[in-house]
């Protein structure tokens, strides 16, 4: 590991360092191991445009989807096949990892169908699918914080599976999440699970909430509103992670913290900065707090190590000034509801598109190698 990097400081201050991006080729080339050894990466997660994204890059997937041909494998089970081969072979080079932290980072994650979304039967049918296919301790099978997948959550954890939280933007929605997920472990300890086995995070998207409050604050176009451009997103997180304090020093978490369970950390994700004129590491080193992950393509990662500047905790006692920038959007009309609404929305949509991507990229392929 690295001990004088920027990647290194901020692993010090307490940020788990987590690259948000899989392939087949990023294995097998021994780029993954490199990440690991010198960027401080203890952990991965993935979804439906990262692995649209793997296949459409193609080459190294050709002999699997000749075997799945040959198998004659369908297209939605050559994507589960081969996507959870991924994934384990990810969590095996983050054992090491895994077992060093007992379990605190080596983390692997593989998200849910998007479709499933609205359908909490389906999405705990499919966690426990990707949760046994993986097979290792240190995945994670990502759940939409939608209404529906809040139940799924719940039964998913209550099932001693290991869950990631995704596709949160509300401090309203993330309470709930915490909710769902401590009624999960309390489930779980009723069942006699062992809850030190069973790890969460709870993904709070970052990036894309500043995309589209600043769309709105130069529509609006005053000097109180451009004022407030490439605020909110920062302020959000900081909010939750305020809230993240709160849920976890109540009684009803201390008890189940006292029978084994762990705290669900949270997770900056949209990390990388889609304008350009901002910091290119904003929000990396504007979030930096002690327990949390921060998940980061690959070009996010690179600028932290190569000139991100970690000032250490960046985020509590900063409550007061984060609560005022919302206030102030409020103010010159900035519906903050039905911003996280839309981004909910648009979020499932995406990964909806990418899921559809994919399918095709597949079904080409395996009718190529037949």
């Amino acid at each position: 590991m690295s001990t004088d990097t920027p990647t290194a400081a901020l692993s010090q201050a307490g940020v788990s360092i987590w690259l948000d991006d899989l392939s087949r080729k990023r294995i097998t080339t021994g780029e993954l191991e490199r990440l690991i050894a010198e960027r401080d990466v203890v952990g991965v997660t993935t979804n439906p445009t990262i692995f649209a994204n793997a296949f459409a890059d193609g080459e190294s997937y050709t002999a699997a989807l000749h075997d799945l041909a040959a198998e004659g494998a369908d297209v939605e089970h050559a994507i589960f096949e081969i996507t959870t081969h991924d994934v384990r072979d990810a969590a095996d080079h983050l054992r090491e990892v895994y077992d060093r932290t007992d379990g605190y980072d080596g983390r692997v994650s593989i998200e849910v169908q998007p479709g499933l979304a609205h359908d909490t039967e389906g999405t705990v049918a499919e966690a426990h699918a990707l949760w046994d296919k993986v097979a290792r301790p240190n995945a994670m099978v990502k759940i939409p914080a939608t209404v529906e997948g809040l139940d799924a959550i719940t039964a998913a954890i209550g099932a001693g599976i290991s869950i990631n939280v995704t596709l949160i933007f509300s401090l309203d929605r993330y309470r709930q999440v915490i909710d769902a997920y401590l009624a999960g472990l309390e489930q779980a300890k009723a069942a006699g699970i062992d809850l030190s086995t069973i790890h969460s995070v709870a993904s709070f998207f970052v990036s894309r909430v500043d995309t589209e409050i600043d769309k709105r604050l130069t529509a609006i176009g005053t000097d109180e509103a451009l004022a407030l451009k490439s605020k909110a997103g920062v302020a959000n997180a900081q909010l939750a992670y305020q809230l993240y304090q709160e849920a976890f020093a109540t009684e009803r978490a201390a008890a189940l913290l006292a029978a084994g369970g762990k705290r669900q950390r949270p997770l900056w994700a949209s990390t990388g900065v889609k304008d350009p004129a901002l910091p290119d590491t904003l929000y990396v080193t504007e979030l930096v707090a002690p327990g949390v992950v921060n998940t980061m393509p690959e070009k996010t990662l690179e600028a932290t190590f190569d000139h991100g500047e970690i000032r250490g905790d960046t985020v509590t006692g900063s409550y007061a000034e984060a609560g005022a920038v919302l206030d102030a959007l409020a103010a010159v009309g900035v519906d903050y509801d039905d911003v996280t609404a839309v981004l909910e929305r648009e979020g499932v949509e995406k990964f909806s598109v990418s899921w559809n991507e994919l399918l095709e990229t597949v079904r080409t392929a395996l009718e190529a190698a037949r």
